[in-house]
């Protein structure tokens, strides 16, 4: 900014985008008060705005000044844009107070001056410019200056601000303003739309409402600005309300053509990845990349190890005061940040996509960094977090992932892996496979490797038989090569037993998982990171067995030696959290399973984002708590989002999708919303039955769950028909006594007791509450649900007498296990209620209403849970 005149005489009018207070208050706004500048200390005031071009900072300033111009004597204006401006600007003031015709003449009348007089340096821009030869040498006089670099703080360290963008109230109410539209309800929402597309920066809010005003294009502007970004942001308004020069583009502009060549590449590099938490460690790890690896490169790859090699010291190894050099000096302008606890970089989103859009030369540039990030990823279990962060920037600079340069395929497929991206992870691993076997054979340790990828990727895709395919391969080889109890053979086994659980078949997973356990014990010791995945492995298949007891046992030392060893946050401690939860819900303990399922979920949202596929795991599974507890309502949002995010990320057919949806219809069923369940169950189960086969063990649960429904709405003869299905598969796959046989055992009873059929229902709940007994014991929701279907059904058999002492156990057994307030408990009573009705009736032949009787026998609740 420039002015005619040094002195800016009091009452002048200087527009200003917006007031903006200096010092942080509660609002996170910046307040500029003026009694900072008159504390009777006999001290001379000096207060630094410094922050990004275009935040506002010398309207700030210059709004304060005008609203103190009765308090102050003089204020003045000094550019300090360059050495000669600010001679120029105190010559200026010699000569307008007749003091002389230099610059040292304007320094001594201001000296002189013993009065409140006020100097604004404005665009203090340069590192290299020294202010203090300019400031006054006395006590009197007050002095603000406006910089993009924040090193200017150092001037005042008590009374200084870094200028950011405005609150979205504020920023909406200069776009409205700046547009000359009124504040109605629609405007607001189109306002508030286009200033979080601008991140709320004042000079870009300022130049999109000249240009709505020009065009009268408020409601079109957010499609016009996404399709045109870099010529509106370029442009300056016709008609400008102050004398500001610049445009958003062109201020940062005139900054970055002051970097040195070096910092002005990383800048340009970093803008190639997401705008916030560039993790510094990406050039340490690439630069000892470099530094321990020759050999014939591309051209993007030279490219590369030339860039590194400024972080490299004169002795040859990783020099972190270099970065720390660069970082600095694009900081004096206020186009980068740094987080000295994450040790992370961030840059304005406006400043990233200006930085990025104007990048010459992209696809090379594109390419170079892509082999950096490339070095940078560690492939090791313990770097899981790591990569997990870089997910953002990968998805940002790798738009093709068949364009990454072939030594990184595994870097990249690993983080796309880790980060639920198992498409593109899946067509590295398929990229990769193929060359080793090209370059290799198809017996080398290296292919088996690649060949265990891909069918680890195969597996989260919940392509179960082509990961089985390759999973044995893997095995036989390696037991071949290396032996049957070394750690890749035990590591291939444990992988095939994984895929045989997903796909139902626990009785072939078990033995696999027990030898891998007992190996692990003996070679590794019962502490080990890998016996406890042993351990782990074996619980989750005890656990589809129904054996709840033994999976407890296992379950309760992986947590506490996960805790101990890797600390309450790691990513493997949250798994063990998750599987110890989910024993207790299968127990019916649900207050236990509870506040761990609550944990896992919080720390997975705080380490891998809400849209993780593991965070998503964690929410459904709170969800399904929440259900078994009541909360129906609670349960419904968190799996709402759980499908939404599912079905963007994984497509609609995915199994995890689909499980998000059978467990939202069994939500709306739990609230008797039946006719918004049965569409949902219907594409589940015909998804699965396209996929999975007919006999799966999750096309099974569906054909369960759409039975169930069918019960519910009165279509008895089609559930019937269903349930006779899954009883049937049920029992020929998973056995007689298994947990999901006795479900569907007692589905069937339940239609037949609906349609009148009390003889065949009897002997199929007797069945089911003596296994239920024997597996899961007499406390169990499981066990008493079936003690109180069987005593519906000794009730309508004319056995009153025994049919209440059935149900008053129930009903004690709830209120103990579930708490009085539970809908299950409350339905066990009311139950109770209908049987001893019948039993007074019954004293009482007189006064017995038929129809009255009859509906006594209306209602029967079944598990339906897919936990």
């Amino acid at each position: 900014m420039s002015l005619p005149t040094a002195e800016i005489q009091p009452g002048m009018h200087f527009h200003v985008y917006v007031f903006i207070h200096m010092a942080k208050d509660q609002d996170s706004k910046v307040k500029l008060d003026s009694s900072y500048f008159f504390q009777d200390d006999k001290k001379r005031r000096v207060f630094v705005l410094h922050g990004l071009g275009g935040s506002g900072k010398t309207q700030i300033a210059l709004k304060f000044l005008e609203e103190t111009s009765d308090e102050f004597t003089r204020h003045f204006f000094v550019n300090a844009s360059s050495s000669e401006a600010l001679n120029n600007s105190f010559m200026n003031i010699a000569i307008s107070q007749g003091f002389g015709r230099t610059a040292e003449a304007g320094v001594e009348w201001l000296i002189s001056e013993h009065k409140e007089w006020t100097l604004l340096f404005d665009n203090a821009d340069d590192p290299k410019m020294k202010l203090w030869p300019f400031f006054p040498k006395c006590i009197h006089g007050n002095i603000i200056i406006a910089s993009r670099n924040p090193q200017l703080a150092a001037y005042s360290p008590d009374a200084h601000c870094q200028v950011g963008d405005l609150d979205e109230v504020d920023a909406i109410g200069l776009l409205l303003a700046r547009a000359v539209k009124n504040h109605t309800d629609e405007n607001h929402k189109l306002a508030m739309a286009i200033v979080q597309e601008l991140s709320c920066l004042p000079l870009a809010i300022v130049q999109a409402g000249a240009y709505i005003a020009k065009f009268k294009s408020l409601v079109n502007y957010l499609s016009i600005y996404r399709q045109n970004k870099q010529d509106l942001l370029r442009q300056r308004p016709d008609q400008a309300h102050d004398n500001y020069e610049w445009t958003v583009y062109t201020t940062w502009q005139i900054s970055f053509e002051k970097l040195s060549p070096v910092a002005a590449h990383f800048l340009q590099f970093c803008a190639l990845l997401h705008h916030s938490s560039i993790p510094e460690s990406i050039f340490a790890n690439a630069t000892k990349w470099i530094l321990n690896n020759e050999g014939n490169e591309t051209e993007s790859m030279q490219e590369a190890r030339e860039f590194l090699q400024n972080f490299v010291s004169n002795l040859g190894d990783w020099q972190e005061q270099h970065l720390r050099n660069i970082v600095a000096e694009i900081e004096e302008y206020s186009l980068l940040e740094s987080d000295e606890t994450s040790r992370t970089l961030s840059m304005h989103p406006l400043v990233h996509l200006w930085c990025s859009v104007s990048l010459p030369d992209q696809v090379r540039k594109r390419a170079c960094m892509a082999n950096i990030l490339g070095m940078a990823i560690d492939l090791s279990p313990d770097a899981y977090l790591e990569r997990i962060r870089m997910c953002a920037h990968v998805n940002m600079l790798v738009p093709d992932f068949t364009t990454v340069n072939s030594q990184f395929w595994n870097q990249y497929a690993l983080t796309c892996l880790d980060g639920g991206k198992f498409e593109q992870a899946k067509r590295l691993y398929e990229l990769n496979l193929k060359r080793q076997r090209e370059l290799l054979g198809e017996d080398h340790l290296d292919t088996l490797v690649a060949m265990a990828n891909l069918a680890a990727t195969y597996w989260q895709l919940g392509q179960y038989k082509e990961a089985e395919l390759l999973e044995l391969s893997v095995l036989q080889q390696r037991q071949k090569l290396l032996g049957d109890d070394h750690p890749e053979t035990l590591l291939a086994m444990g992988n095939l037993a994984d895929t045989y659980r997903e796909q139902g078949r626990y009785k072939e997973a078990e033995p696999l998982e027990l030898s891998v356990l007992q190996q692990r014990q003996k070679l590794l010791g019962d502490d080990h990171p890998d016996t406890l995945k042993a351990m782990r492995n074996l619980a989750a298949t005890y656990g589809q067995l129904g054996r709840y007891k033994e999976a407890e046992a296992l379950q309760l030392p992986v947590l506490q030696q996960r805790q101990k060893i890797l600390g309450d946050d790691h990513p493997d401690t949250l798994s063990a959290m998750a599987n110890l939860a989910a024993t207790y819900w299968r127990l019916g303990r649900y207050k236990e399973a509870e506040p761990l399922e609550l944990s896992v979920l919080q720390q997975r949202q705080k380490l891998l984002g809400d849209d993780h596929p593991e965070t998503l795991l964690a929410m459904g599974n709170l969800a399904d708590t929440y259900r078994e507890q009541g909360w129906y309502k609670e349960a419904e949002l968190l799996e709402l989002s759980v499908l939404q995010q599912r079905q963007k990320l994984l497509g609609d057919d995915h199994p995890e999708t689909l499980l998000a949806m059978g467990n939202l219809a069994g939500t709306y069923r739990e609230q008797g919303r039946y006719k918004e369940a049965e569409p949902l169950e219907l594409s589940v189960l015909q998804q699965r039955q396209k996929i999975l086969g007919d006999d799966h063990p999750d096309t099974l649960s569906a054909m369960r769950n759409l039975a169930v429904t069918y019960w519910q709405l009165g279509q008895y003869r089609e559930a019937e028909a269903l349930q006779l299905s899954v009883l049937e598969q049920c029992q020929k796959i998973l056995g007689d006594d298994h947990p999901d046989t006795l479900s569907a055992m007692a589905d069937l009873a339940a239609t037949y007791w609906r349609l009148g059929r009390y003889k065949e229902a009897e002997p199929l709940e007797l069945s089911v509450l003596q296994q239920r007994q024997k597996l899961l014991g007499d406390d169990h929701p499981d066990t008493l649900l079936a003690m109180g279907n069987l005593a519906m059904t000794l009730q309508s058999t004319g056995r009153h007498h025994a049919a209440e002492n059935l149900q008053l156990r129930v009903v004690a057994k709830r209120r103990e296990v579930l708490g009085a307030d539970h809908p299950g408990t409350l339905q066990a009573i009311k139950d109770l209620k209908d049987i001893q009705n019948v039993l007074a009736m019954a004293k009482n032949p007189e006064h017995t209403n038929v129809k009255r009787l009859s509906k006594l026998f209306a209602r029967l609740k079944f598990p339906c849970s897919q936990k």
